[in-house]
Formats: C-alpha cells, sequence, structure tokens
C-alpha cells in the first residue's frame, strides 16, 4: 500500500540515482536493530508445494532475483529478507570497470520496462569474493560472470575462467553471461566452436562441483538457440537461463523507446516464453531451466513452469511494483495450484511440452 507514493517519489530521480538510494535504504534496514525480523513477517513468501531441488540446491519456492539489480554483492542479506528464494549476483568482472557512460538506465513507464546499457560497471571479483564470503548461508546465491569490456573476444575464456575460479567456492551456481547486448562482441561466444572452448574449460576448472548454468538471449533465431543448447548440453553445463534483454523494440509507446540497451520488463514477456518453451522441447528436461524476462504476476510464473522452467527470476516488476512483489507472487502462485488442484510444484513444471 505504501509503494505507490514511493515509487511516484522515485520515479522523479534519474532512474540509476534513485536504484543506489533504495539499496541504500534496504542495507540501512538489514542494520537496524529488530528490522530483520518485521521484514522477514511483512515480506513472508508462501512455500508449501512449492520447494524443489535445482541442480542439487534447494529452493523454498521458484522466485529469485535476477542478475543486475545486486551488481556488487552488497544486498544479498536485505534480498533474503523480502522473500526470495534466490538471488543472481552480477555481471561480476575479473578487474573492476566503470561500465558505460551515464545515463545508462532508463525508465519506459507506459510500458512497464526498463532499457539498461549499464556495460558490466563492476566492482571486481576480490570485492564480490570478499562480500560474498559473509553472505546469508540459508539463501542460495549465484554468481553472474563476464569479461571485462577492453579484454579481446579471443582472450575471453581466460576473463571468464579468472572470474570463476575466484568466485565459484563462494557460489551456490554460477551463471555464464554471453547474451549481455551491452559488451561489444559478446555474442559471438554463442557461436559453437567458442561456446564449446569457454564451456569445456570452466567444467574442467570446476573442482568445487558448482552447478553451471549459461545464461542465453532472446534474440537468436531457432536456429542459433539448436546450436547453443545442443553445445552447451554436449559439454556438460548443468542449466540454462532463459532470458537476458533484448534489442528488439515490440510495440513500445515511452518516448524513451530508442534508447540503446538491453530491453526487460512487460514487452520481453512474450519473446521469453517462447524462447523457453523451444529450449525447453530441446533439452527434453535434460537439465533445468531458470525462467527470466517479463514476469510481473502469479499468471507469468505458472505459465513459465508449465512451459518448462524450474524457477524464475525477476528485476524490472521489482521497480514497478516495489519490495512485496516475491511474496505477493509466491501466494498467487499457490492460490492458482490450489485451484487446479495442484499439491506440489513438480505436477506442473513443463506439462505444456508433454
Amino acid at each position: 500500500m505504501i509503494y505507490p507514493l514511493l515509487r511516484q517519489a522515485l520515479f522523479t530521480m534519474d532512474a540509476e540515482v534513485a536504484h543506489e538510494r533504495t539499496a541504500t535504504l534496504l542495507k540501512l534496514a538489514v542494520k537496524t536493530p529488530g528490522m530483520a525480523a518485521v521484514l522477514s513477517r511483512m515480506f513472508a513468501p508462501a512455500t508449501r508445494g512449492l520447494g524443489q531441488q535445482i541442480a542439487g540446491m534447494h529452493v523454498a519456492h521458484p522466485i529469485g532475483l535476477a542478475a543486475g539489480f545486486d551488481k556488487h554483492a552488497d544486498l544479498t542479506h536485505g534480498m533474503a529478507l523480502l522473500g526470495f528464494s534466490h538471488i543472481e549476483v552480477g555481471t561480476v568482472t575479473p578487474r573492476p570497470q566503470p561500465g558505460n557512460p551515464k545515463p545508462r538506465l532508463f525508465r519506459l513507464a507506459q510500458d512497464e520496462a526498463l532499457i539498461n546499457r549499464m556495460g558490466f560497471n563492476s566492482e571486481g571479483m576480490e570485492v564480490v569474493a570478499e562480500r560474498l564470503a559473509k553472505r546469508p548461508l540459508s539463501l542460495p546465491v549465484g554468481i553472474n560472470i563476464g569479461k571485462n569490456r577492453d579484454t579481446a573476444l579471443e582472450q575471453a575464456t581466460e576473463d571468464y575462467l579468472a572470474a570463476f575460479t575466484h568466485l565459484a567456492p563462494h557460489a551456490d551456481y554460477v551463471a555464464v553471461n554471453i547474451s549481455s547486448p551491452n559488451t561489444p562482441g559478446l555474442r559471438q561466444l554463442h557461436e559453437t566452436a567458442a561456446l564449446r572452448e569457454l564451456l569445456e574449460t570452466l567444467i574442467k576448472a570446476n573442482q568445487w562441483q558448482r552447478p553451471i548454468f549459461l545464461k542465453i538471449s532472446p534474440d537468436e533465431t531457432q536456429a542459433q538457440l539448436e546450436q547453443v543448447v545442443a553445445t552447451a548440453i554436449d559439454a556438460g553445463i548443468n542449466g540454462l537461463i532463459a532470458t537476458n534483454t533484448t534489442l528488439a523494440r515490440p510495440n513500445l509507446t515511452s518516448p524513451l523507446a530508442n534508447e540503446m540497451g538491453g530491453l526487460s520488463g512487460e514487452p520481453l514477456k512474450q519473446p521469453a516464453l517462447e524462447t523457453l518453451r523451444f529450449v525447453a522441447k530441446l533439452t527434453a528436461k535434460r537439465v533445468p531451466i531458470i525462467g527470466v524476462g517479463g514476469i510481473s504476476h502469479a499468471d507469468d510464473v505458472y505459465a513459465r513452469l508449465k512451459a518448462g522452467a524450474s524457477a524464475v527470476q525477476l528485476y524490472t516488476a521489482l521497480v514497478y511494483h516495489g519490495p512485496a512483489i516475491a511474496s505477493r507472487l509466491t501466494w498467487g502462485l499457490s492460490a492458482l495450484m490450489r485451484r487446479d488442484g495442484v499439491r506440489d510444484i513438480s505436477e506442473i513444471i513443463g506439462v505444456d511440452n508433454d
């Protein structure tokens, strides 16, 4: 009830400034005596029948926080209190880098969307590793890794390997980001030879046996997706994340629609769902899939699960709908399952593809 008023104030600020101030408030709340207990009760999610194992990790329900919101691993305690079942930190690069020039984050309020061209702004793997060593162990945390902007594409595997070996000990899973549209040339790593080299190198170095997920683009053709999924599974990947942001601009009405960068939020809902559905058919349940893109209502979660996702993640919906979003979606999902006589989440995952 309070968030619409708070959002009105936040939306008068630059989007990145508003994000930073929100993050500061959350960190302050975590440090305030007694506030952690208040927040955990206020945002308590539904969990009955919603828990499962995903690539060896237990998640209490399917709603997670997508990469991009907590880039530097300084919000993990706060996100645990807001009811998310898991969060993905990053993208983290081996060396610190500032990212693209500001402004680089834009609200498309008429479309309930965001466009970002952050460019992997990162404090680097050393700083993030120190923070993750103090993270709440009750909350599964994935670490999304990428290459530095000034690293040549031919040396990209070395960057990913450095980040992986430094951060994997602190992760419940590692997400390999080759699909951001904001690092020049990055999506070329979808090509078979480059992708195989990258994944096989990481898997060989994975002495901690952390699950490795590959994050894929919604802008690939079906032929390209077939190639990527086949290469990833053949290499021994543990899971897929579908999808990253899109360069497409589907039927937008906002005056900021032509800003460069990756689009997320409501306009990505259908393309991301279609990509998920196609990828789920390709994988035939051999590996779990995390569905991302345009998820803001319980119906969206239900559709992703039925299309083949084992869990979902969101970011833009947190901006537009506020801190209760994870809790609200779990209770809504629970109600939909009761309506349909579904007692456990395992009964609906991938049923549309059966």
